[in-house]
């Protein structure tokens, strides 16, 4: 049958049963266990707190505006979204292979659903570094009312990557390990733990290391947070980003409406 509506349209159409199955999809991962859904928050503490215990140790060459956690908090939040959105993304198909089975089901919104899933836990972290930044002295201002404009940039890069990898590893079930290592050396290409300034980047380097979208993200929750810039005091960065989700977003929803056929087979 031939498609009568824009995925867009669609998306909004079921937002109801995203919604809920994403709230299911979140409490499902955790059923079972003594402590429940805590556990969707006890590893990211806990990288936080190690990596606040590595670098904080490490004297940096240029002086912050704000004590070394709340910097490093300000880049894992947004990264800790992405990576947790994209991997379960990927895997979304794979997961509920049940109802891609299914004739009457629409399965272009699982993706979404597992995208949902993760804001969950974003929001909590969001709110815990409110929290965190009040409680040192560092009180939220109207820049940071940015997080929502930012949060949105995550949803909409992160959710056009999956359509395009989660389609894909439904045929190349090794491109699960690939985005494994991918995100492993991404964290470390991203200025997280680390700034250009600290250590001496510049030139063609430092523009290389611009492209990639995660770096405007991180910048702009630190903007939020902690330097007060408005988004669109940063009209490059901001155009460059937008072009290229956009890119990802056609490529991703178009491979996979086009690939969408063949899934029940396979799976």
């Amino acid at each position: 049958m031939k498609e009568t509506r824009s995925l867009p349209a669609e998306l909004f159409a079921g937002r109801t049963l995203i919604f809920q199955l994403a709230k299911n999809d979140f409490k499902k991962k955790y059923a079972g266990s003594y402590l429940g859904i805590v556990w969707a928050f006890v590893q990211p503490v806990v990288t936080v707190m190690v990596y606040w215990f590595v670098f904080g140790m490490i004297r940096s060459s240029s002086p912050r505006p704000v004590p070394f956690v709340l910097w490093l908090i300000a880049g894992l939040i947004p990264w800790f979204f992405f990576q947790d959105g994209l991997i379960n993304g990927t895997n979304a198909l794979l997961e509920y292979n049940y109802l891609v089975k299914k004739v009457v089901f629409r399965i272009d919104i699982l993706p979404m659903v597992k995208v949902v899933s993760a804001v969950f836990v974003h929001l909590f972290f969001i709110l815990v570094a409110l929290i965190l930044y009040t409680a040192m002295g560092c009180y939220p201002t109207v820049y940071t009312i940015q997080v929502i404009y930012y949060t949105f940039c995550i949803f909409v890069l992160v959710l056009g990557i999956t359509y395009m990898t989660s389609s894909v590893v439904v045929f190349f079930r090794d491109l699960t390990q690939v985005i494994n290592i991918a995100l492993q050396v991404g964290v470390w290409m991203t200025p997280i733990m680390w700034s250009m300034e600290d250590l001496g980047i510049t030139g063609i380097l430092a523009s290389i290391l611009k492209l990639n979208p995660m770096f405007y993200i991180v910048q702009g929750y630190r903007d939020a947070f902690i330097y007060k810039i408005w988004f669109w005091q940063r009209p490059g960065m901001t155009l460059y980003f937008w072009a290229f989700t956009l890119v990802f977003w056609l490529i991703g929803t178009r491979l996979f409406r086009k690939l969408k056929i063949h899934f029940a087979d396979v799976l």
